[in-house]
């Protein structure tokens, strides 16, 4: 694609071109990955500068340089475009360059705290068992029409995003799912997306680490729905009190979820189980192999969303009722001898008590609960001595575990987490470092009719500790011992 081309849609401060246009073959904005032919984009990120490694950018090829600062020495032989915010361009530029993907498909995001990936991967299963041909962004795996990719961040970085979403027209996908994290909206990196519609499933503690304050997080996720086009669908959470505010100033058409007041989408329990309910959504009655009212309102958002697209109300609730838990949330294993574990990835005080909140209403006191649960190191430690105190309100005893480390001593985090306990709340805490030992002695401390929570990492795989991904899998292991 000629520069010119790809600059279209953007505004730049200076252009410096070589004798001709330039072609350009490729678009990056990690210098390691460029190759001959390639436009380079220095961002100034949180960790690194990008305008440090224009000229290793140059060395492997790169035909040009877009960035905030130009370079002191400037190559004859290369363009050089400079904008006042690289970050804000990037997502514009990726899109143009792979051919306005999103504009092929109908784009639906998926915004908030919690809930973000039942709906994304259930809405992708959903249209993908109507048969349609679907992509999916999420936390746990990306999908293209039913293949596979690996997932590493909860939203891609612009580029990436955008030569999935090509992937994905290639492919012929009528429809693509995708959760929008609010690392990803602060950081621009939907930036020139054309969404067909958006959900908001809640707001609660989360990322304080980055964002700084609670307003900052509401305001980045409600950028979303103020971008959103007029011929857009908008579907909001009217049981958060953030619902109404973030469609506020949504230009597109606002539809709203509910499971406790009038919205356009209205849901009820009729039965619940640790294994499903029974659910009536707008008058219609159908069982779910789902639990829980957090899922009550993931699934309405689901039915809302679908029915925005057009899809008849007893087709969409026909193929719900047949869908499985995601990976990692709230997944029920049973031992053999009336124990019962659940598997999910609450890692916020609110997802906490939401999980145990639907534990307690199911035991109704029949069996006691036992809660493994630890906090993610090097990031957000604010909410660590409130998710103690979710764990110890709704227990009957808490273990005190690693998540994933990272860079901290895990009993540092653990030590966090006391730290919200009073000395009565303490006496039903137990501080066990190794998460597999966690785990097992959980289970040595139940009983048939008991259940044992094990929360934090899902669908997760490893634990980080010092850098290092090592294999651990809590399923896996919980498998293990009740077989043991």
């Amino acid at each position: 694609m000629e520069l010119g081309e790809l600059l279209r849609e953007i505004q730049y401060n200076r252009l410096v071109l070589p004798k001709d246009d330039v072609d350009v073959l490729g678009v990056n904005i990690d210098s390691r990955l460029v190759k001959n032919g390639d436009l380079f984009i220095a961002m100034k990120g949180t960790q690194t500068d990008g305008h440090q490694y224009i000229a290793a950018a140059e060395e492997k090829g790169a035909v040009a340089i877009l960035c905030e600062e130009m370079p002191e020495k400037l190559n004859p032989a290369v363009a050089y475009i400079k904008v006042p915010d690289a970050q804000a361009v990037t997502g514009v530029i990726a899109t143009t360059f792979y051919g306005n993907p999103s504009q092929k498909m109908k784009l639906v995001g998926v915004t908030g705290t919690n809930g973000k990936t039942t709906i994304a991967t259930l809405l992708y299963e959903l249209f993908s068992q109507m048969g349609h041909k679907c992509g999916l962004l999420s936390t746990v795996c990306n999908y293209i029409n039913g293949e596979a990719y690996p997932s590493t961040h909860t939203t891609p970085d612009p580029i990436s995003l955008n030569r999935l979403l090509a992937q994905m027209a290639d492919a012929g996908c009528e429809y693509a799912f995708m959760e929008v994290s609010s690392h990803s909206l602060a950081q621009q990196r939907v930036g020139g997306l054309e969404f067909a519609g958006g959900i908001f499933t809640n707001l609660t503690c989360d990322h304080m680490d980055f964002h700084g304050d609670m307003d900052n997080y509401l305001k980045a996720k409600k950028s979303f729905f103020d971008n959103l086009p007029r011929n857009a669908f908008a579907i909001t959470n009217l049981d958060d009190k953030n619902g109404p505010v973030m469609v506020q100033n949504c230009k597109g058409d606002v539809k709203s979820y509910s499971a406790r007041t009038l919205g356009d989408y209205k849901g009820r329990i009729v039965e619940t189980h640790l294994d499903g309910m029974v659910l009536e959504f707008n008058r219609r009655e159908f069982a779910t192999m789902l639990t829980g009212r957090f899922n009550v309102s993931n699934l309405l958002a689901i039915y809302a969303a679908a029915s925005e697209l057009g899809k008849e109300p007893e087709e969409i609730l026909r193929i719900l009722s047949t869908m499985k838990p995601v990976s990692g949330r709230f997944e029920t294993i049973h031992s053999g001898n009336g124990i019962s574990a659940i598997v999910d990835y609450a890692h916020t005080p609110d997802a906490i008590k939401n999980v145990l909140g639907t534990v307690n209403e199911v035991l109704k006191g029949r069996g006691k609960i036992i809660t493994v649960v630890g906090a993610g190191g090097n990031r957000d430690k604010g909410k660590r001595p409130i998710m103690a105190v979710e764990a110890v309100k709704s227990s009957d005893k808490v273990i005190l575990t690693s998540d994933n480390p990272r860079f901290e001593e895990p009993q540092d985090i653990i030590n966090d987490m006391l730290a919200g306990l009073d000395e009565e709340q303490k006496k039903k805490v137990i501080s066990i470092v190794d998460r597999r030992e966690a785990i097992r002695t959980a289970y040595a401390l139940a009983n048939s009719g008991d259940v044992i929570l094990v929360a934090g990492k899902g669908h997760e795989d490893y634990q980080e500790i010092k850098g290092v991904k090592h294999h651990f899998d809590d399923k896996e292991i919980i498998k293990e011992i009740f077989n043991a």
